[in-house]
C-alpha cells in the first residue's frame, strides 16, 4: 500500500511539473519573453525549498521505486504497456543527465541564472543536442501519458473524458516542440552583443568548474548504468535463491501444470509460462480483473495483506476468490481465472465471482427469422458474410442503448440491460434498444437488398425481473450473463412473435416499470412452461412503431 501511494504521489508531482515545462516551452511559439516571463513564475515555485524539495524528492522516490519494483519481478514478462512504461523511464534517466547537469547543476555551482536564450542556443547549435531534446521531450511526454493513462482508466468517468485527453495529450507535446523550433530560430538572429550578454554568466565562471561540469556526463552516466545493472543482476540472484528454496506446482484449469518458485505470485508464474491472463493495471491490485478462484490447497495459502483484502471486498469476492497479482503461495494450488484474458477496465467493477448474485435486470432476446431458409439458397460463406452484418447491427444498437450482449447462439442473442443502473431504467433502455435494433435491421435490409430474396426479419422479446448475474460458461473464456426465471420468460416471449405474428412482446411488468405506456396494443396472456399462472404481455406488430413514445436518441 504504501508504495503504491509513493509512486503514484511522486509521479503525480513529476506529471505536474512536466506539465508547466511543456506549456512553457509551448509559449516560444510567440517569443523569448514570453517563455522568460513564464519561467520566472515556476522558478520561483520549483526552485524554492519546498519546490526543490518536493520536485528532487519525487524524482528520488519515483526512481527508487522503479528500482525496487524492477527487483522484486521474478519474470520480465509483462504486458506491452508495461514494458514501454519501464524501458520509457529509463530512456529519460539517459537522456535527462546532461540537460540536468547543464541547468540545475550549472546554476548552483556557477551562480547565474540559467535562462531559455542561453538553454535554447546552446541546444539549436549543436547537431547532436537539437536531436536529442526534441527526443527527450516526446520521451518525457509519452511515459507521463502512459503512466497517467493506466493510473486513470479504472475510473468510470475516465472514458467519457477519454477524447479531450487524447487531444490534450497530442495538442500540447506539438506545441512545446514547435516553440523549441520557433526559439531555436530566434537565437539564429541574435547578434554578437546580444550573445555576448546571454552568455555572461558562463564566460566569467571560474574555469576548473567550467572543466568539472563539461566532465560529469559521462561518470553519471556510468554510474547510472552500473546501479540498473546491479538491480537486473540482483535480481537474478534472488531468482536462483528461490529455486533453490523450493518449488510448488500450480494447476491451472486449461489441464497446465507448472512448476513455480517460491515467492513468485500466481501472475508472474502464468506469464512465465506464457498463459494470457488478465491484469488490467499491471498487477498492482488496483482493477481486480486478474482475480482467480483456488479449487485446491486454499488453507494452506498466506492470508492475504490489507491491499489484496480493500480490492477482494470491493466486488463483493466469495472467499476462496484471490487476486493472482497478489498471492504467492507456499503450497502446490489449483486454480480458475473468473475473467477472460482479453478482460478490459470495466470489468475491474464487475462483481467477483462465478457464483454470482441476484439482481433486477431487463432481459432480451433476439431471433433471427428464416435463417434455415437463407442457408439452402446460398453459399456458407455468403450466410457467415450476413449474419456477421446482422449481428454487427445488433451489437451496435446494444451499444448505443446501454445493453450488454450477454450469449449468442446460432442466429440469436441475449442482451442485459439495468445491469449497472436501476431496472426501470433497464426497462426504458431494453425498449430503447428494440426500436434501435428495428431501424438498424431496415438499413441492413438496404445494404443487401442485391443479396437478399427477400428482407431479414427478427422477434424480439423482453421481460424484467431479478435473476443471477456472473461471469459464467468455460474457464477459459467466461462472459457476463445471468440465469433465472426471468430470463427463461424473456427467450419464451420472444419464441412467442412467431405466434402473434409480430416483431416485440414485452411483458406487462417491464411497460410498467419503463413509464411506456403501451395499451394502445395488443394484450395477451401467455402461458410459459414451468409457471402456474400466465404472463401478460403486449404483442407489437412493429418495433419502431413504440418510436414516438421516446425523445429521439442521440
Amino acid at each position: 500500500m504504501w508504495e503504491r501511494r509513493l509512486r503514484i504521489s511522486s509521479g503525480l508531482i513529476l506529471a505536474l511539473y512536466v506539465l508547466g515545462h511543456f506549456a512553457n516551452h509551448a509559449l516560444g511559439v510567440f517569443s523569448f519573453e514570453a517563455m522568460e516571463r513564464t519561467r520566472g513564475v515556476l522558478s520561483g515555485v520549483w526552485q524554492s525549498p519546498p519546490g526543490t524539495f518536493a520536485l528532487y524528492g519525487s524524482f528520488l522516490v519515483h526512481f527508487v521505486v522503479a528500482l525496487r519494483s524492477l527487483y522484486r519481478r521474478t519474470t520480465l514478462r509483462m504486458p506491452g504497456w508495461e514494458a514501454v512504461q519501464i524501458i520509457l523511464g529509463f530512456l529519460i534517466l539517459i537522456l535527462l543527465v546532461s540537460h540536468v547537469i547543464g541547468t540545475r547543476l550549472s546554476r548552483e555551482l556557477l551562480g547565474f541564472d540559467i535562462t531559455y536564450p542561453y538553454v535554447v542556443t546552446i541546444l539549436w547549435n549543436n547537431s547532436w543536442y537539437v536531436v536529442k531534446q526534441p527526443l527527450l521531450m516526446l520521451v518525457v511526454w509519452a511515459h507521463v501519458a502512459v503512466g497517467v493513462h493506466y493510473w486513470l482508466r479504472l475510473r468510470p468517468w475516465y472514458g467519457k473524458a477519454l477524447p479531450y485527453v487524447f487531444a490534450f495529450a497530442v495538442l500540447l507535446p506539438v506545441l512545446a516542440l514547435l516553440g523549441f523550433v520557433r526559439a531555436g530560430l530566434s537565437s539564429d538572429e541574435l547578434d554578437d552583443a546580444a550573445l555576448a550578454q546571454i552568455f555572461e554568466g558562463w564566460s566569467n565562471a571560474d574555469p576548473d568548474t567550467q572543466a568539472l561540469i563539461l566532465s560529469l556526463e559521462g561518470p553519471s552516466l556510468f554510474a547510472l548504468g552500473l546501479l540498473i545493472g546491479a538491480v537486473l543482476l540482483g535480481r537474478r540472484l534472488r531468482y536462483f535463491a528461490a529455486n533453490r528454496a523450493g518449488i510448488f506446482h500450480l494447476r491451472h484449469s486449461n489441464g497446465r501444470v507448472l512448476r513455480v518458485s517460491l515467492g513468485q505470485s500466481v501472475l508472474e508464474a502464468l506469464r512465465s509460462a506464457r498463459i494470457p491472463h488478465a491484469s488490467v493495471c499491471g498487477g498492482r491490485a488496483r482493477c481486480t480483473t486478474c482475480r482467480v478462484r483456488i479449487d485446491e490447497g486454499s488453507p494452506e495459502l498466506p492470508l492475504p495483506v490489507e491491499l489484496e483484502t480493500r480490492a477482494l471486498r470491493r466486488i463483493g469476492a466469495a472467499p476462496d476468490v484471490r487476486l493472482a497479482c497478489q498471492t504467492r503461495p507456499t503450497h502446490d494450488l489449483a486454480i480458475t481465472p473468473l475473467l477472460p484474458a482479453t478482460a478490459s477496465a470495466k470489468d475491474a467493477y464487475r462483481p467477483g465471482g462465478v457464483q454470482g448474485h441476484e439482481q433486477e435486470v431487463a432481459v432480451m432476446f433476439v431471433d433471427l427469422r428464416g435463417s434455415t431458409q437463407l442457408g439452402e439458397a446460398r453459399l456458407p460463406y455468403d450466410v457467415v458474410f450476413i449474419l456477421n452484418q446482422f449481428f454487427a447491427e445488433m451489437y451496435a444498437a446494444l451499444k448505443a442503448t446501454g445493453g450488454h450482449y450477454a450469449q449468442f447462439s446460432g442466429d440469436g442473442l441475449m442482451a442485459l440491460y439495468g445491469l449497472e443502473g436501476t431496472v426501470e431504467e433497464g426497462c426504458r433502455d431494453a425498449l430503447r434498444g428494440a426500436l434501435e435494433m428495428e431501424k438498424r435491421l431496415e438499413s441492413l435490409n438496404q445494404r443487401l437488398a442485391h443479396e437478399l430474396n427477400e428482407p431479414l426479419r427478427m422477434g424480439i422479446g423482453v421481460h424484467s425481473g431479478e435473476a443471477i448475474v456472473g461471469t459464467m460458461g468455460p474457464p477459459a473464456s467466461p462472459n457476463l450473463s445471468a440465469i433465472g426465471d426471468s430470463i427463461n420468460i424473456a427467450a419464451r416471449l420472444e419464441s412467442l412473435t412467431k405466434t402473434y405474428d409480430c416483431a416485440l412482446v414485452v411483458s406487462v411488468t417491464t411497460a410498467e416499470r419503463a413509464d411506456i405506456d403501451l395499451t394502445r396494443y395488443p394484450r395477451h396472456a401467455a402461458n410459459v412452461r414451468g409457471r402456474g399462472e400466465p404472463v401478460a404481455v403486449y404483442a407489437i406488430e412493429r418495433a419502431d412503431s413504440i418510436g414516438e413514445l421516446f425523445p429521439p436518441m442521440r
